[in-house]
Order: structure tokens, then sequence, then C-alpha cells
């Protein structure tokens, strides 16, 4: 019975919160961060470091319980705009690794372009589809 209780205040108490749904990627990041650098401060006994860990939790669970939905949904987009390219960077080398299972993936002599082989096929004449360049590879 107290833990129902308890579950309700915390759904009112969360209600008009902007992390009702969870964290948002700014804050995921807040929050990895803040952990990472604690652990780092704790093997290296730097207090400096402890104390900016401290700093970006408080600024995290700042951000989960403010109401201003607004300022907070801003900060998160401008977050996104300037971390699209290290976000699209690191997504297309997991794709290429998750590819390199059953692909190998070769560059073409000409022009560059990464072209994508089926592995197990031997010796086989692969022709560039952007330049039509032709060179022979193992797949």
């Amino acid at each position: 019975m107290g833990l129902t209780v308890m579950k309700e205040k915390l759904i009112r108490f969360m209600q008009g919160r902007y992390g009702t749904y969870g964290p948002d990627s700014m804050n995921r990041f807040l929050l990895g961060s803040a952990v990472a650098v604690m652990l780092i401060s704790v093997f290296t006994r730097w207090e400096f470091l402890y104390v900016i860990a401290l700093a970006t939790l408080i600024y995290a669970y700042f951000r989960m319980f403010s109401k201003n939905y607004a300022r907070r949904y801003a900060e998160n987009q401008a977050f996104i705009k300037h971390t699209s390219k290290i976000r699209t960077f690191w997504s297309s080398q997991r794709n290429m690794m998750v590819q390199r299972k059953n692909y190998h993936i070769y560059k073409c002599p000409g022009c560059r372009q990464k072209i994508r082989i089926p592995r197990g096929k031997g010796k086989i004449a692969v022709r560039c589809p952007k330049c039509n360049t032709e060179f022979i590879k193992k797949s």
C-alpha cells in the first residue's frame, strides 16, 4: 500500500515537468558524461573533476525537473544541431561495422566511391557505378 502511494505522489510531482517522458538527447549526454567524469575522478583523485561531474549532474536533473518546456526543447534542438556531424559520423561507422560481416567495402581507384561487394564470391571484376571504372578484387 505504501508503494502505491509513493508512486502516485511521484506521478503528481512529475506532471507538467520536462522530463516526464524520459530524458532527451542532451540529458542522456549530460548524465553519461557526468558518470564518466566521476569515474575518472575516482581513479585519478582529482577533486576538481568530481566537482565538474556533480555540477553536470545537478544541471541534468534541473533540466529534467524543469517546467519550462519551450526553453528545454530549444536547448535540446541546439544540442542536436551542434552535434549532428559527430552523430552522423558514428552512425555511419556503426553501420559499416555491421555490413562488414557480409560484405567487403572497397574504394574505386578512379573516383574513391565506396563499393560494397558480397563476401565469398572469389575474385570478381567490379565496375564502379559512378565512373564505370572496372577493377578486380577478392570478395
